[in-house]
């Protein structure tokens, strides 16, 4: 592998692309540096995003850190590079998340298994959590075929519950959204990260109110909501499907190296999606207690650890939200 050392603004490209991925209250807990000689880009989480009354385990943390790093593999198959992926190589560095060794290609190199992520990178900037209502049509088979594919390209697996599954993980949602509703230590995260009035306009991080959605006034779609009790000007309020679409992401292990694969799993199912054209949205919110997140399981096989909840269907896409510009993350030395 060649080490010819890259361009400056092709590291910024491939950090910004990164940093467009889709993690809890869009906290954004990732940050980077490129060591140049060696042309090594460092992926480390920012414990000062983390979320202890949420995510005391930084399980999320990880699913979003891991995320950034699949868009940045996609990213970097984008710009012709080769890109080697460490998961957590210093076991005395708990927030170094991943290196990545990037380097033109020789001659002799194969590309191999990173050859088919050069047909994602346009869903990186077009996927958006979608918090409005989807249309009560099914996914196609094969649809979800390719999607369960994407998963286990990742070391994970999606399941499409049955009916009666989603009528659990539904009463889940329900139950984690009572706990919540006493619980201030959630209530203090999410007050945090979410953004209204004139600071949704200028906000680089967390979710500004335009991102919020209308309120449910019918369905059963799982979707927190982020006003709480707080008021939200001109959002309204609408019937949501009575029988979403949803997907288990899980993986068989359940420690750090696993939630970062899942990150990557979640975000190449999420890009996968939106070049079919469905609309997606996420809900942590039933796995954020260790015994509701048992139950989250599949009942049948028993087997695997339920790292996210996925609403998949056909409607609007939802607004970008805001991001941290590439210089507040990223350090090039």
């Amino acid at each position: 592998m060649q080490q010819r050392q890259l361009e400056e603004n092709t590291v910024i490209t491939l950090v910004s692309e990164a940093t467009a991925a889709p993690s809890m209250h869009n906290a954004q807990p990732w940050r980077f540096r490129y060591e140049t000689a060696e042309g090594l880009l460092l992926l480390r989480a920012d414990p000062e995003r983390a979320m202890p009354g949420s995510d005391p385990g930084n399980r999320a943390l990880h699913i979003g850190c891991g995320a950034a790093l699949f868009n940045l593999r996609v990213a970097a198959a984008h710009a012709g590079l080769d890109a080697r992926t460490r998961l957590l190589p210093d076991p005395g560095d708990l927030w170094l998340m991943a290196t990545v060794q990037l380097a033109e290609p020789g001659g002799t190199v194969t590309r191999g298994a990173e050859d088919d992520l050069v047909r994602l990178p346009p869903a990186i900037r077009q996927r958006h959590t979608s918090r409005h209502p989807f249309a009560e049509k099914e996914v196609p088979e094969d649809l979800q075929a390719a999607l369960k594919q994407a998963a286990a390209a990742e070391g994970a697996a999606l399941l499409f519950p049955r009916l009666w599954h989603v009528e659990t993980v539904l009463d889940l949602v329900h139950d984690a959204e009572r706990r919540d509703a006493t619980d201030p230590d959630a209530r203090q995260d999410l007050e945090r990260w979410t953004r209204l009035g004139v600071e949704a306009d200028i906000a680089v991080d967390g979710v500004p109110e335009y991102a919020f959605g209308p309120r449910k006034r019918d369905g059963k779609a799982p979707l927190r909501d982020f006003a709480g009790r707080r008021t939200v000007a001109d959002r309204g309020s609408t019937t949501f499907e009575h029988t979403p679409h949803l997907a288990l992401l899980s993986t068989s292990g359940d420690g750090p190296a696993d939630w970062l694969r899942a990150g990557q799993a979640l975000e190449r199912v999420l890009l996968e999606a939106t070049r079919a054209d469905l609309a997606t949205s996420l809900t942590s919110h039933p796995l954020e207690s260790a015994d509701l997140r048992t139950l989250a399981r599949d009942p049948v096989s028993g087997a695997g650890q339920v790292q996210m909840v996925l609403r998949l269907g056909y409607g609007p896409r939802g607004p970008s939200t805001p991001r941290r510009s590439v210089p507040d993350v990223l350090d090039i030395v």
